[in-house]
């Protein structure tokens, strides 16, 4: 498997409840997670996640680019808590060592209603 292969797997998994799984799989020591709203562990993480799924557990995960560079992947999603709602524009960068992810960054934008832009966000 691919970095990017694991940093898609793991995102996917942990957005379709399967979260301690992901983590099982793919977190691996010491790891930092880095969001000002939590703490940086990875178990508050993965309660986050938890909580996210049973608040919104027809929550859609869309991935439409994912880049790689040496230790570190990119991953340009579309994340919608519910069918009905616009989203957000996310990125999540993943660092891994070897074949383990010890450090994420998550960065949101909501998606408008209408965009100045013509090019759209995805």
């Amino acid at each position: 498997m691919t970095k990017k292969d694991i940093a898609q797997e793991f995102l996917k998994l942990a957005a379709n409840g399967h979260c301690h799984e992901a983590f099982r799989l793919y977190i691996g020591k010491n790891f930092k997670h880095h969001n000002a709203y939590f703490k940086g562990d990875a178990d508050t993480l993965m309660l986050a996640m938890e909580e996210s799924t049973r608040t919104n557990p027809n929550k859609i995960f869309k991935i439409h680019h994912i880049l790689e560079d040496g230790n570190l992947v990119a991953v340009h999603s579309h994340l919608k808590q519910t069918p009905n709602e616009l989203g957000f524009a996310v990125v999540h960068i993943l660092k891994f060592e070897s074949d383990k992810i010890v450090e994420l960054w998550d960065l949101g934008q909501p998606v408008p209603k209408e965009a100045i832009n013509e090019n759209g966000m995805f």
